[in-house]
């Protein structure tokens, strides 16, 4: 087997096992599209660098062209004993137009060569993820602008702990999806450096154009350091760990629609679509794809541990061990593209239920911060004089088994005595949300004002 394109200092071909253990085609062929791109790059350089002839050069483009089409329509036949992609698409090019072929890789090695197909596909895969996270923001804005007005227990340690609005609720997570997209773009800006021309690790001695073909790519520049080019990965590593914060936003989300839908909350219905039933108790109605949502989190968490300890000891420059580094990548963005697209399904799939969110604010002493805001505004108390009160109130309504709102009047003067009737006002859910009128609070008005902003900041809708 000295026929390896790299086989010239090799005398006997690899064992089995080291065949199956070296190559990586299973998987790194997804970045064919990718590889062709730099190739058409490389070649038309090289052509305008003079380093090959136009004839060469045209007859490469004609085979790669070829290829590419037969990438495109499934017909490309990569072979395990070639190792990689790019010596997949290396020999198929050499079958296609000769030895012309071998031209193709002056002034150019693998390692240069893999971290730029890779960049290309983190690259298109980071624009994939904000396009979905955008159609999430938006479908999220839109449920809250119909629920702008619906009270809902807000929970702390998941109890009820004050009133807040549904609508209020969800733009929560339209601003945790937009920091996700912010460290998304935060981390294409610095990936989108191009590392083809670095070589295998100290560049070369032809004289290559590295700005044409970072530019033909469209990259914003070359690398600085060859070295740094072909051994970095911290571009990977950024992409995974924005998707691990991701994949807890996915997973939290998910978490409260599986809450919400239960029988106990009953805070939202999903249709057949987004649910499932048992194989057992014919009532059951199951949050299932929310649930594999939430599950598939440990998966991307996964992918950034198993990439970080692959990278974590290597020395300068590249090793044979960053070939793990594609199948983490890999794996993690089909997992987020799935749960992605299930939760903006169950996002525009869910029915509110008012009555029953209304009900649950209703109980539980939602509005025992109102009570403690008004005895420090009225009695011009100390607030934690009015918390001390308000806690011995909340007691006695517990022994009277009834909410605030519910208490006598001579009952709540027995703990405070210049407590006046004028208290109910603010022990109602519906004064508890109109009250919170703080940047960022929960009052109708306050989500109404957000939603227009966030279709400004998210969505570019309107004036900037």
């Amino acid at each position: 087997m000295t026929s390896k394109i790299w086989g010239g200092r090799f005398s006997a071909g690899p064992s089995a096992i080291m065949e199956e253990i070296n190559a990586s085609v299973g998987f790194d062929q997804r970045l064919a599209k990718q590889d062709l791109r730099g190739s058409r790059a490389h070649c038309a350089m090289l052509v305008k660098a003079g380093l090959i002839s136009k004839e060469d050069g045209e007859a490469i483009q004609g085979g790669l062209a070829r290829i590419e089409k037969d990438v495109a329509d499934g017909n490309f036949v990569f072979k395990l004993a070639l190792e990689d992609v790019h010596m997949n698409i290396e020999a198929r090019l050499t079958d296609l137009i000769g030895a012309q072929a071998g031209r193709l890789h002056m002034a150019r090695s693998r390692n240069d060569q893999v971290a730029t197909d890779f960049r290309l596909w983190v690259r298109a895969a980071v624009d994939n993820i904000e396009e979905q996270l955008l159609k999430i923001q938006s479908a999220l804005i839109d449920k809250a602008e119909a629920h702008v007005d619906t009270v809902m227990p807000g929970f702390t340690h998941l109890q009820a702990a004050q009133v807040v609005t549904f609508g209020h609720h969800l733009l929560a997570y339209v601003e945790m999806f937009g920091r996700d997209r912010g460290r998304f773009s935060d981390a294409r800006r610095r990936l989108n450096e191009c590392p083809l021309g670095a070589g295998a690790l100290a560049g070369t001695s032809f004289p290559i154009d590295r700005q044409q073909t970072a530019k033909k790519l469209d990259f914003d520049r070359p690398m600085a350091n060859s070295m740094d080019a072909v051994s970095d990965r911290d571009f990977a590593l950024e992409f995974l760990s924005a998707s691990s914060v991701l994949a807890t936003h996915l997973s939290r989300f998910a978490e409260e629609l599986v809450i919400w839908s239960s029988a106990q909350f009953g805070f939202i219905h999903f249709t057949d679509a987004f649910s499932t039933g048992s194989s057992m108790m014919p009532q059951k109605r199951n949050p299932d794809a929310a649930e594999l949502v939430r599950a598939k989190s440990g998966r991307v968490f996964g992918g950034l541990i198993t990439l970080l300890t692959v990278m974590k000891a290597l020395p300068l420059t590249y090793s044979k061990d960053m070939q793990e580094d594609k199948e983490a990548v890999f794996s993690t963005f089909d997992t987020l593209e799935l749960c992605l697209a299930a939760t903006l399904g169950m996002v525009i799939d869910m029915k509110a239920a008012p009555e029953r969110m209304r009900a649950a604010a209703s109980v539980g002493f939602t509005t025992a911060t109102d009570l403690a805001d008004w005895l420090t505004q009225t009695l011009n108390l100390p607030f934690r004089e009015s918390h001390q009160i308000t806690g011995q109130i909340v007691k006695l309504a517990e022994s009277k088994r009834c909410e605030l709102s519910e208490l006598a009047l001579e009952d709540m003067q027995t703990v405070e005595p210049r407590i006046t009737k004028g208290v109910f006002d603010v022990l109602t859910v519906d004064a508890s949300v109109a009250s919170r009128t703080s940047f960022g609070g929960t009052a109708p008005y306050n989500v109404r004002s957000q939603i227009t902003a966030a279709r400004k900041r998210y969505l570019k809708e309107g004036p900037a």
